[in-house]
């Protein structure tokens, strides 16, 4: 099928019994941050979150009645397999989905919702996909490829009709997530014959890449493993069609990394107060990558906020993630003396720079190793300044911000029992939460007593909390309480909670 055909497709493809016309909303604040207009294409706001229904029901508005006579089937990630639930129930029509066992519940139970018929399995979509192949032709059921087929793309491509008429002036680049490619492949194909100096930039996570590696190799390559985190584009081999449309049609493809798309997700909730998927978040995280990478100023960059199906478990990741992202937060590990009042001068070393994170466990009477958070105000150039000023002072620091492994665990595995470990006494406090407020307290606790144990994590609320141990002989223990009630802040006793005596005495 010729390029001329697919747009021709597009032009008369038949999406709007079951989608709208969905917003170019600006966003202001990324906007004055990146110095560029920013707009964002509200696909999250279709009936199912996601602009897939545009593309199922273009389809299945094509085929026969023989074809839809025994019912419809297709393999998704989750918004392709509601696109098509939503597009089959309103034409009456069975609908068979297969999805990953991988797919998050939301998306499952959406489906069940529009009254499909789901079946899980495998561990990705290519093994959903297989599967889904076989009963199609055990029950004659007809198959409707996610993305590669002329007229899924041409329903997906309506959105770059939508684009071109809601914003006449100079468009710059717009910005397309990336799974198997039919969305990008269909914005594309019309975008470029209407309007061929708007370049068409491509958005991949760099664990799932496939249509960029596909293009650097000259043909379709299948990847040996995708990442999940993104998972509605976690696709292994891009579709045919749609790897012709974007060797013609698509300028370049920018891949970003987990920790940017976290910090994407949290620059469009800031904006427009909406949560979108990782996926959804692509866009957005390739306009940033792309205003820093070639100091784009003054320009026109629309994204496609392509979907919204977020499971709330997620969100925990995804704000853990964001601020180092944004480089917003930096986390090193730091060796300091094992002494009375090390933490202090530490901390004040630090500055007033706010301390997100001080993880700490004693483990011998040399030195002490300490995993700690800091936030940033001036990104990288900051990030840079901390590390140079701790290692004038005469500090052993290593920079972790780039450890997966660290971010991952190693932050949540600071602790454990500590052999030797005399007079520990366990303590929660509480404090106001300001820049400056973990000194303060560390100043207010002083030096006389050793600190064992440490924990403390900045979760954006209004007090904050610590855990920690001090070393108190038998003969301070009046003294240390006498301390600590003249202090002001409200504390709390757990030696004899039983989680401690289990994990950390």
């Amino acid at each position: 099928m010729s390029q001329t055909d697919i747009f021709t497709l597009i032009k008369n493809a038949d999406v709007y019994a079951v989608a709208v016309e969905t917003p170019l909303d600006a966003v202001p604040l990324l906007s004055a941050r990146l110095g560029n207009r920013v707009l964002l294409k509200r696909e999250d706001l279709q009936a199912i979150f996601s602009f897939k229904l545009r593309g199922a029901y273009n389809k299945l508005s094509r085929l026969s009645a023989e074809s839809l006579a025994n019912g419809v089937i297709c393999s998704s990630a989750g918004n392709h397999a509601q696109g098509l639930a939503l597009a089959a129930r309103r034409k009456n029509v069975r609908a068979l989905i297969v999805m990953p066992k991988t797919t998050p519940s939301i998306k499952v139970d959406a489906v069940r919702d529009l009254h499909a018929e789901v079946i899980l399995h495998g561990d990705n979509y290519d093994e959903a996909y297989a599967h889904a192949r076989q009963l199609a032709t055990q029950q004659h059921l007809t198959f409707i490829h996610p993305f590669d087929d002329p007229e899924v793309i041409a329903g997906q491509g309506t959105i770059g009709i939508e684009i071109l008429s809601q914003h006449s002036d100079k468009i710059d680049a717009i910005f397309v997530p990336i799974g198997g490619g039919g969305l990008i492949a269909g914005i594309a194909s019309y975008v470029k014959e209407t309007r061929p100096d708007i370049r068409i930039i491509g958005v991949e996570p760099e664990d799932s890449a496939a249509m960029k590696a596909s293009l650097e190799a000259g043909a379709p390559v299948t990847l040996d493993h995708v990442g999940i985190f993104a998972d509605g584009v976690a696709v292994r081999r891009v579709g045919d069609v749609t790897f012709r449309l974007c060797q013609k049609y698509v300028d370049e493809i920018i891949t970003v990394d987990t920790d940017q798309i976290c910090a994407a997700v949290q620059d469009i909730y800031e904006d427009i107060r909406t949560i979108v998927e990782p996926a959804g978040a692509l866009a957005v995280a390739g306009i940033k990558k792309y205003v820093e990478t070639n100091s784009a100023t003054g320009k026109t960059l629309i994204g496609i906020n392509s979907g919204a199906n977020v499971n709330f478990d997620r969100l925990r990741h995804i704000a853990e993630r964001a601020a180092i992202g944004e480089q917003r937060e930096m986390l090193l590990a730091a060796e300091i003396p094992e002494q009375a009042g090390s933490f202090l001068k530490f901390s004040n070393a630090i500055g007033r720079r706010s301390i997100t994170e001080f993880n700490y466990r004693y483990s011998n009477t040399d030195a002490a190793r300490v995993f700690v958070g800091i936030q940033l105000r001036r990104g990288a150039t900051e990030r840079i300044e901390v590390i140079e000023e701790l290692t004038a002072l005469g500090y052993a620091v290593v920079d972790l911000s780039d450890n997966e492994m660290a971010k991952l665990h190693i932050r949540h595995m600071v602790g454990g029992r500590s052999a030797g470990l005399e007079n520990e006494r366990l303590f929660r406090f509480e404090f106001p939460e300001r820049p400056g407020a973990l000194s303060d307290f560390l100043q207010a606790i002083g030096t006389h007593w050793n600190i064992s144990l440490f924990h403390y994590r900045n979760h954006g609320s209004d007090y904050g909390r610590i855990l920690a141990g001090i070393q108190v002989p038998d003969n301070e223990s009046t003294k240390l309480e006498s301390h600590l009630s003249e202090l002001g802040y409200p504390h709390w006793e757990e030696s004899d909670n039983p989680v401690y005596r289990l994990f950390l005495a």
